[in-house]
């Protein structure tokens, strides 16, 4: 095994829901037309960089594994081995999920509803268990334990729920040789960037994953990060990570 360890973390790309500015969650969304071509733009700057895969993971929504697809295509390496799992999927937003940002401000105030998005073990208001947006009547949940399936969370819950998949599966590949890329989403990465970089739960609320731009993490053997920068031209990075501060369309 070599001395040092490359993992690959991409954002996927613009979704119909982050053009509509809706709280997006868990919720199936598709990519809008500027999301697959963010998509593609990462699959180019990879493949021009030099970047080269073994396996790749990504979430069960089709915003996430779009991103992935399309990436590929461009690398010419759609017939890399992708592994699906739920535990990468974005943070829940219990019943919020589907309602418009802004009107959702409107309501109940910009302050809570800056708590709900950003604090770290703050949940947003709960689905009810027979709301159609509970994730235990969508058949691609249909071997979670139910327990396992949340009816909202905060961070700290989507911490904890993508660790088992990081030390059980992407830490061994990684430390077997292989080359690791995860297309997710803005909190499930969150939570994979707060361990790696051992942020505190405060560091972690000003932390804006930008969407398409792929973000390289080096480790030692340890898992000590050695280097972390995104590819790309650093001014349309910037531009990227403002909107997404600005407009929280990581959700």
């Amino acid at each position: 095994m070599s001395d040092t360890m490359t993992l690959v973390l991409i954002r996927h790309g613009q979704s119909e829901y982050n053009l509509k500015n809706l709280f997006c969650g868990w919720m199936d969304a598709e990519l809008s037309d500027a999301g697959r071509a963010e998509a593609a733009a990462a699959g180019r700057l990879l493949r021009d960089e030099g970047f080269d895969f073994d396996q790749c993971y990504t979430s069960y929504l089709k915003r996430a594994i779009h991103t992935l697809n399309i990436a590929l295509d461009e690398m010419d390496r759609a017939w890399l081995p992708v592994t699906k799992s739920w535990r990468l999927n974005e943070r829940h937003y219990g019943a919020l999920q589907g309602l418009n940002k802004a009107e959702t401000a409107a309501k109940y105030g910009d302050e809570q509803v800056h708590v709900w998005r950003r604090s770290y073990d703050v949940r947003p208001p709960a689905l009810d268990a027979d709301d159609p947006r509970n994730p235990l009547t969508w058949r691609q949940y249909q071997d979670v334990p139910r327990e396992c399936l949340p009816l909202t969370e905060c961070l700290k819950d989507t911490v904890a729920r993508v660790q088992p998949l990081l030390e059980g599966e992407i830490l061994p590949a990684m430390r077997a040789g292989k080359r690791v890329l995860i297309v997710a989403h803005g909190n499930s990465l969150r939570a994979l960037v707060k361990g790696f970089e051992h942020l505190s739960d405060e560091a972690i609320a000003g932390v804006n994953i930008p969407t398409g731009v792929p973000l390289v993490y080096t480790f030692d053997a340890d898992m000590n990060v050695l280097d972390h920068h995104y590819l790309g031209d650093p001014a349309d990075i910037a531009a990227r990570t403002a909107k997404t501060a600005s407009t929280g369309s990581a959700k």
